[in-house]
Protein backbone atom coordinates (compact mmCIF):
# COMPACT_ATOMS: atom_id res chain seq x y z
CA UNK A 1 0.00 0.00 0.00
CA UNK A 2 2.41 2.39 -0.73
CA UNK A 3 0.56 4.74 -2.76
CA UNK A 4 -1.27 5.42 0.36
CA UNK A 5 1.55 6.73 2.08
CA UNK A 6 2.29 8.60 -1.54
CA UNK A 7 -1.19 10.57 -1.03
CA UNK A 8 -0.87 10.87 2.91
CA UNK A 9 2.23 12.89 1.87
CA UNK A 10 0.83 14.64 -0.34
CA UNK A 11 -2.12 15.81 1.62
CA UNK A 12 0.01 16.75 4.51
CA UNK A 13 2.22 18.81 2.53
CA UNK A 14 -0.95 20.20 0.94
CA UNK A 15 -2.54 21.09 4.37
CA UNK A 16 0.82 22.43 5.88
CA UNK A 17 1.04 25.22 2.97
CA UNK A 18 -1.97 25.97 3.56
CA UNK A 19 -2.28 26.54 6.87
CA UNK A 20 1.09 28.65 6.37
CA UNK A 21 -0.40 30.38 3.96
CA UNK A 22 -3.61 30.95 6.27
CA UNK A 23 -1.04 31.96 9.07
CA UNK A 24 1.10 34.46 6.99
CA UNK A 25 -2.02 36.63 5.44
CA UNK A 26 -2.76 37.69 8.78
CA UNK A 27 -6.45 37.75 7.60
CA UNK A 28 -7.97 35.26 10.60
CA UNK A 29 -11.00 35.90 10.57
CA UNK A 30 -11.72 35.48 6.49
CA UNK A 31 -14.45 33.53 5.70
CA UNK A 32 -12.98 31.70 2.64
CA UNK A 33 -9.86 30.66 4.86
CA UNK A 34 -11.81 28.93 7.01
CA UNK A 35 -13.80 27.35 4.65
CA UNK A 36 -11.28 26.17 2.71
CA UNK A 37 -9.80 24.53 6.23
CA UNK A 38 -12.98 22.70 6.99
CA UNK A 39 -12.88 21.01 3.72
CA UNK A 40 -9.19 20.02 4.19
CA UNK A 41 -9.88 18.63 7.54
CA UNK A 42 -13.24 16.73 5.94
CA UNK A 43 -11.43 15.33 2.99
CA UNK A 44 -8.70 13.95 5.30
CA UNK A 45 -11.46 12.18 7.65
CA UNK A 46 -12.82 10.66 4.21
CA UNK A 47 -9.49 9.37 3.04
CA UNK A 48 -8.36 8.04 6.16
CA UNK A 49 -11.78 6.42 6.24
CA UNK A 50 -11.71 4.73 3.21
CA UNK A 51 -7.87 3.76 3.91
CA UNK A 52 -8.75 2.24 7.36
CA UNK A 53 -11.96 0.01 5.09
CA UNK A 54 -9.54 -0.95 2.98
CA UNK A 55 -7.03 -2.14 5.37
CA UNK A 56 -9.65 -3.71 7.32
CA UNK A 57 -11.29 -5.78 4.09
CA UNK A 58 -7.48 -7.19 3.85
CA UNK A 59 -7.05 -7.72 7.56
CA UNK A 60 -10.51 -9.88 7.42
CA UNK A 61 -9.82 -11.99 4.15
CA UNK A 62 -6.29 -13.14 5.59
CA UNK A 63 -6.33 -16.95 5.98
CA UNK A 64 -4.81 -17.90 9.57
CA UNK A 65 -4.99 -21.34 9.75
Amino acid sequence: MPEFTVLHQMLSAMVRDRIERFRASGDEGNVENIIWIALGAALAVAVLGIITAKVMAKANSIELG
